[in-house]
């Protein structure tokens, strides 16, 4: 599921995650051939319809309000946001166009990727009084970015920039130098997520420039990439559109979200949690979806025990992306080492589901997976979006922060009076 908001400006390719769709395809079902380079090249702007059924016909991506969401509106829905006993949800920042993944500085500067507008965004200021910066502008879709040893870095699709001593520089950022750059070209599913582990090395996935089919073999891979001299591996395969990762403190695994296919049904198949616990593992795509569903045309002989199964089935549809492992001490002992997970929202169900973010308790061997709702209530009726998260960070002081690409801004969870 492509589950990614805001239109690509200047550019062909658009994200099924927001892309408004006229809902008039009354002609026929749309259907494309995506077998070929020269469709992951130059993919038409609806590429992600092009399987559509019969049963689903007509489904497709809801834009976000044209103008934003108004402030008054962003405070009226966090009145009715369902959460925990004890905990207690504020707008930190607003005004931050298409925002998806946060990575802290070490001076306190919150920065964010986003999706579609290629901007990246530095959050500075007191509490009550964020001011929101773009330091970057005209990338190609920035999305995912992380920050290590006064560095920012951040992938554009088909390179992985660093800018040296950032947070002294958010009023005219250095040139970026190019740390990795062996990366396809294919815009669609191609914007990414990075996670440092304690080597110093980034994580980051790589989708496949469709929704199924037999991918190129750069992609529907999970990488490690060394950033001080280009050095990478693939560590996994059979992966569809991950754009969510994170490092388990207790064991230094690396585990992710993963959007599966589009066009099946309404109710399958299910999104996943996954975890690498080892070098080649195959997660099944486009072989086998949610650990036990062979693909009606793509299973090609294959059985899903011949692949690793998911940790968690999260809910068909409900499109998670951004994760992290709680390593605060502002919340209860008993949500340490927890991940809170953030779920976009669905597009191509009837009946949405998902735009909350979940709690998921888990062992570090991938054992006892539960799943609970944490923060809810940006999703209204059938099809009623008022927030879509799309990232989770959690904040010095122990909050939980979430960016929400639907309204362009930054909410915070705090425990306590």
């Amino acid at each position: 599921m492509l589950r990614n908001p805001k239109a690509l400006l200047g550019a062909v390719v658009l994200a099924a995650a927001t892309f408004a769709v006229p809902a008039a395809q009354a002609q026929g079902l749309k259907h494309y051939d995506s077998s070929k380079k020269s469709f992951w090249e130059h993919p038409p702007a609806d590429w992600f319809l092009g399987d559509e059924t019969q049963a689903q016909k007509g489904l497709a991506p809801k834009a976000p309000p044209a103008t934003g969401v108004p402030m008054e509106e962003i405070q009226a829905t966090l009145k009715k946001i369902k959460l925990p006993k004890g905990f207690h949800i504020s707008l930190w920042a607003s005004d931050v166009p298409s925002a998806r993944q946060m990575a802290w500085g070490d001076k306190g500067t919150l920065f964010v990727g986003a999706f579609g507008v290629g901007n990246v965004y530095a959050i500075t200021g007191p509490e009550g009084s964020k001011q929101v910066k773009v330091i970057l502008k005209g990338l190609k879709m920035p999305t995912g970015i992380a920050f290590r040893d006064g560095a920012l870095y951040v992938a554009d699709i088909d390179k992985i920039l660093k800018y040296p001593n950032a947070e002294a520089s958010l009023d005219n950022m250095p040139a970026p130098e190019v740390v990795y750059d062996d990366m396809p070209s294919y815009t669609s599913h191609g914007w990414k997520y990075l996670a440092f582990d304690k080597q110093g090395w980034l994580w980051l996935a790589f989708g496949p420039p469709f929704n199924i089919g037999i991918p190129p073999t750069s992609v529907s891979q999970i990488r490690r990439v060394n950033p001080e001299n280009g050095l990478a591996e693939i560590r996994a395969l059979g992966v569809r559109n991950s754009v969510g990762g994170d490092i388990d403190p207790r064991s230094g695994d690396y585990w992710f979200s993963e959007n599966a296919r589009d066009w099946l049904s309404d109710n399958t198949p299910s999104d996943k949690l996954n975890h690498i616990s080892h070098m080649g593992q195959h997660f099944g795509y486009p072989y086998c979806h949610q650990g036990n569903i062979p693909d009606p045309k793509f299973a090609m002989g294959h059985k899903c025990s011949e692949f690793t199964p998911p940790v968690l089935n999260l809910g068909a549809h409900v499109a998670p992306l951004g994760m992290k492992f709680y390593t605060g001490k502002m919340f209860p002992a008993s949500y340490r080492n927890n991940i809170f997970l953030a779920e976009h929202g669905s597009w191509d169900r009837h009946v949405y589901q998902g735009a909350r973010i979940m709690r998921i308790i888990v062992d570090p061997k991938g054992k006892h997976a539960k799943q609970e709702v944490f923060a809810s209530g940006w999703l209204k009726g059938k099809q009623d979006f008022h927030g879509r998260p799309a990232d989770v960070i959690v904040a010095p002081d122990g909050a939980l922060l979430i960016a929400d690409d639907w309204a362009n801004a930054i909410y915070r969870i705090s425990y306590g009076k």
